[in-house]
C-alpha cells in the first residue's frame, strides 16, 4: 500500500475504485462504524467492507496484505506491529495524539476531523442498582485510575485514563457516543436485536 497518510489512501482508493475493501472486526462494531464514517467523509463508496470475526483474523490478513486496510482498536499488540513495520497507521481517532505513540498523527491532522471519537470503556450496572453501590463501584474505579503503575499499564496498551471520572460524567459520555453513532447505525440500518 503506498498511503503513508489518510489523505493519500483516500486519493490512491478514489484512484482505485471497486478494486479496495476495508476490514473491521466485525459488523456493529464500532471499528466497522469507523469505517464507514470514514468511507463517508471521504467520498469512497466503492470501498468494500469485509467484516471479520475479530482482530485476529482481521490482523492476520492485513500483515499478510490480503485486505489494504483495517479499522482496528489500538492495543499493544497492534502498536508493536506498527512498531516492526509490519503495520502502518494511518491514524488514531482521538482528539489528542497518544501518550503511547506520540508519533501517530489523529485522523483530524490526518484531514478528518469529522472522524474524531473515542471508545467509551468503563463499568455499567442494571437499571436501578441503588446509588450507594454505583458509588462504591465508581470510587473502586476511581482509585483504581489513580494508580500510576496502573495508569502506566493502561497507556502501554493504547488506552488512557480519565482518573477524574463519576458515573454522571460516564452516563454523558455513552450519551454522546450514542449522539455521534446514531447517523453512520441509522445509514447502514443496523438494528439491535
Amino acid at each position: 500500500m503506498p498511503a503513508q497518510n489518510l489523505k493519500e489512501f483516500a486519493a490512491y482508493a478514489k484512484a482505485n475504485a471497486g478494486k479496495l475493501s476495508y476490514g473491521h472486526a466485525g459488523v456493529g462494531s464500532l471499528n466497522q462504524l469507523t469505517g464507514e464514517m470514514f468511507k463517508l467523509l471521504a467520498g469512497l463508496p466503492e470501498l468494500t467492507q469485509v467484516p471479520y470475526r475479530g482482530a485476529g483474523p482481521l490482523m492476520a490478513d492485513l500483515i499478510s496484505g490480503q485486505v489494504v486496510m483495517g479499522v482496528v482498536a489500538l492495543t499493544s499488540q497492534s502498536l508493536e506491529f506498527h512498531r516492526s513495520g509490519k503495520l502502518r497507521v494511518l491514524g488514531v481517532t482521538s482528539p489528542l495524539r497518544l501518550a503511547a505513540a506520540p508519533e501517530l498523527p489523529t485522523v483530524a491532522e490526518g484531514g478528518f476531523p469529522g472522524l474524531t471519537n473515542q471508545s467509551t470503556i468503563g463499568p455499567v450496572a442494571p437499571a436501578g442498582t441503588p446509588k450507594p453501590i454505583i458509588e462504591q463501584i465508581a470510587q473502586t474505579v476511581r482509585t483504581a485510575l489513580a494508580e500510576p503503575a496502573y495508569q502506566q499499564k493502561l497507556i502501554d496498551s493504547g488506552f488512557e485514563a480519565s482518573p477524574d471520572t463519576t458515573p454522571e460524567k460516564f452516563r454523558r459520555r455513552l450519551e454522546a457516543d450514542v449522539v455521534f453513532w446514531t447517523p453512520v447505525v441509522e445509514a447502514l440500518g443496523l438494528k439491535i436485536y
